[in-house]
């Protein structure tokens, strides 16, 4: 069972990335299937509204929303892993579970990510994490232009932050996903040649593997959110 991580805030580019990724893959020869693990919030902040509150937090109050949050999108993982696992296909992962970790840290839950964490702890490490490094101000107009959810710039320098002190940020390729997506498209690719190169020969070395070492020694520079 194989899998690559797109994480990041919102606005950053992950899903386009990820459905890209997917796409290039499966048309390369390497399958793939993308998967969007969300936490219901967008759907949530939905059925808010129709009943006359403005957000799902103040439907289930802060609390409340961060454990549905943190239960939907562990289901959302762990339907990826089990298909992935079923059909040998590599998933490709819109979100994972740092992203609720980092979720929790931005909105003042950081006292529940002792208990998420060990919930979510049978999930395998992807073999690859990208993450996609953006400014929360650009973040916040790509959010703004897209017209179909609100953050405010607030919590989007928060999760900026939160994602950048997690223990696994270490172990990131850190992404610029400030440039036009063709190019950030580029850069995952080649992160990823090693293992693209590796499938394609009769070696017997575990390709993704491959791929990791490629990607983890590759040259990346973080971009720093601006206070």
């Amino acid at each position: 069972m194989r899998a690559v991580a797109l994480v990041g805030i919102d606005g950053s580019g992950k899903t386009t990335q990820a459905q890209l990724l997917a796409d290039t893959l499966t048309e390369a020869g390497h399958d793939a299937t993308y998967h969007r693990n969300a936490g219901g919030r967008r759907w949530l902040g939905r059925a808010a509204h129709r009943l006359g509150r403005p957000d799902a937090q103040r439907l289930l109050g802060r609390d409340g929303m961060l454990l549905v949050e943190s239960v939907l999108r562990w289901l959302a993982i762990a339907a990826a892993l089990l298909t992935s696992w079923a059909t040998g296909r590599t998933a490709i992962m819109d979100r994972y579970a740092v992203c609720q970790y980092a979720s929790l840290r931005a909105h003042g839950g950081r006292r529940w990510e002792r208990l998420v964490r060990a919930a979510y702890r049978i999930f395998p490490q992807p073999q690859v994490t990208f993450l996609m490094a953006v400014d929360p101000a650009e973040a916040y107009r790509r959010i703004e232009r897209r017209g179909t959810d609100q953050e405010s710039l607030t919590y989007l320098a928060a999760a900026d932050h939160a994602y950048r002190t997690l223990p696994e940020y270490p172990t990131f390729v850190v992404i610029d996903a400030a440039r036009p997506a063709h190019e950030v498209a580029r850069e995952i690719r080649g992160h990823l040649a090693g293992w693209l190169a590796a499938e394609d020969s009769p070696s017997g070395t575990d390709p993704l593997w491959c791929g990791v070492r490629a990607a983890s020694t590759a040259p990346v520079v973080p971009v720093q959110a601006r206070p």
